[in-house]
């Protein structure tokens, strides 16, 4: 019987000399439009963090009581204040936490990603920023993503037109997409790749 076909694993060539491999199941992804895009208006729709909070009818206090009978008053019927039409009453479709997650393969899939030594960077400079994009054939607008700890990197590409910086845990969906080319720290990449693994969920637990 013959042997199944291996499938290589994704790589990206490193700035500097040499190539990453790349998770995976991650960044060789079919890349699914139609969810994208969702993905994208969800998360633009979310930008204020997903934590705007209201309490719904069922979780305001009071309101075990009718407030006035029936009939006889010349009003109109009422079960409770805890409804959305009496002040301090719950809200009706108000927002609640959220938490959106995502999947990454589109650069991977075009070639439009590269990883780098963010550590090179002994303090900003950036010439030296000029210099590595211009070693990397690469399209703009170009996305650098980060680790917590490479803060002079990031301010050596602040400068620089058409580039922006931005750290790992603050990347989204949009981000990515509005990029035309993505260039990753090797300290970040085990970041964005646990994050981009996750299964995504549209809403946290209470």
């Amino acid at each position: 019987m013959p042997s199944a076909r291996r499938v290589a694993a994704p790589q990206a060539p490193k700035l500097g000399g040499g190539t990453v491999a790349l998770q995976a199941g991650v960044f060789d992804a079919r890349f699914n439009m139609p969810v994208v895009h969702e993905a994208v208006r969800a998360e633009l729709a979310a930008r204020r963090h997903g934590t705007a909070s209201t309490k719904t009818r069922g979780e305001v206090a009071g309101g075990g009581a009718k407030p006035w009978r029936q009939k006889g008053t010349g009003r109109a019927r009422q079960g409770s204040i805890r409804a959305p039409h009496f002040a301090g009453g719950g809200t009706a479709f108000g927002p609640s936490p959220r938490h959106y997650t995502f999947k990454v393969s589109l650069h991977a899939g075009r070639q439009s990603l590269s990883v780098f030594d963010a550590t090179a960077f002994e303090e900003p400079s950036t010439a030296q920023a000029v210099g590595l994009l211009n070693d990397w054939d690469r399209a703009d607008p170009t996305l650098i993503v980060l680790g917590a700890d490479e803060a002079a990197a990031g301010k050596s590409f602040r400068n620089i037109v058409r580039v922006e910086a931005i750290p790992v845990e603050d990347v989204g969906v949009a981000d990515i997409l509005g990029a035309a080319s993505l260039l990753i720290s090797e300290a970040a990449l085990p970041a964005l790749v646990a994050r981009a693994a996750k299964p995504e969920r549209t809403r946290q637990a209470a």
